[in-house]
C-alpha cells in the first residue's frame, strides 16, 4: 500500500527522502495554490502537477532534468530559424497569453503517455500562476514573428538564481526553441546557473536537459539563495537573440 502525506493548512512538506520511487518524485497531496505555499515549495525545489479532478500532487523527483547554462548553445539549425522567420523576443509582455497557449497545446505522447491531449494546466492552476507573475515570482518570455503574432514562449517560476520551467508551446517552427535560447542568453548574463526542468523527456533531451541527483540540485538551489541580483533582471523587457 502506497502511503503518501497529505498536507493540512501549514506550509510544511516532507522530507524529499520520503517521495515516491514509483511514480518519481510524488512527495504529498493536497493543501492549496496559494501564492505562499507555491512559493515556500519552490523555495524547496517542490512543485505542484496534477491534472483535472486529481487532488494537488506535490513532486521533488531524483534524478532532476535541468539545462546546464554553462554548457547551453543554440543550434545552428535554431539560429537560421530564428534568422528565416525575423523572431523577437520579449520578457513579461504577455504572460496571461503564453499561459493560456500552453494550457491549449495538445501535449506530446512523450509528455503526456495516458492522455497526450489532456493539459495538466488547469483553470486553477492559470489563476494561481497569474497571480505569482503579479507578485514578481513567474515570468513569460515571448516569441513573436515579424508581423508581431506570438508564435511561441515559455513560462515559469524564479527561485533563488534558477528559473523553473513550467511549459513551453510554438506555432511556428523553432519558436519554443528560441524562447529557451532567449532567456538562456539573459540568464547567462546574471550569472545564472541553470534552468530547471524538472522531469527529462526525449523533447528536453534534444534541447540541452541533463539529469542530475536531485540532492545537487537542492545544493545549488540553497547555495544560490545567499546570492543578491539586481531587480532589473526580471523586469518587463526586449531580450536578445
Amino acid at each position: 500500500m502506497i502511503e503518501l502525506f497529505k498536507l493540512d493548512h501549514s506550509l510544511n512538506f516532507p522530507a524529499h527522502q520520503l517521495a515516491l520511487n514509483e511514480p518519481n518524485g510524488l512527495l504529498a497531496f493536497g493543501g492549496d495554490l496559494s501564492p505562499e505555499r507555491l512559493v515556500h515549495a519552490y523555495k524547496h525545489g517542490i512543485f505542484p502537477w496534477f491534472s483535472e479532478g486529481e487532488p494537488i500532487l506535490w513532486w521533488t523527483p531524483n534524478p532532476r532534468g535541468v539545462i546546464d547554462l554553462s554548457t547551453y548553445t543554440p543550434s545552428r539549425s535554431l539560429k537560421k530559424s530564428v534568422r528565416k522567420f525575423k523572431y523577437h523576443a520579449t520578457m513579461n509582455f504577455a504572460f496571461e497569453q503564453v499561459i493560456d497557449a500552453c494550457a491549449k497545446i495538445p501535449r506530446e505522447a512523450s509528455e503526456q503517455i495516458e492522455n497526450p491531449n489532456k493539459t495538466w494546466i488547469t483553470d486553477d492552476m492559470i489563476h494561481a500562476y497569474i497571480d505569482l507573475h503579479y507578485m514578481g515570482h513567474a515570468h513569460s518570455v515571448e516569441i513573436w514573428d515579424e508581423n508581431d503574432e506570438l508564435v511561441g514562449g515559455l513560462y515559469g517560476v524564479a527561485m533563488n538564481h534558477i528559473f523553473c520551467g513550467e511549459s513551453m508551446f510554438h506555432l511556428k517552427n523553432d519558436a519554443s526553441k528560441a524562447a529557451l535560447w532567449a532567456l538562456a542568453s539573459h540568464m547567462k548574463k546574471f550569472d545564472m546557473p541553470m534552468i530547471d526542468c524538472q522531469m527529462s523527456n526525449a523533447h528536453l533531451t534534444s534541447l540541452g536537459c541533463i539529469e542530475i541527483e536531485r540532492d545537487a540540485f537542492l545544493s545549488v538551489l540553497k547555495e544560490t539563495s545567499e546570492r543578491a541580483i539586481g531587480p532589473e533582471c526580471w523586469n518587463k523587457q526586449i531580450l536578445t537573440l
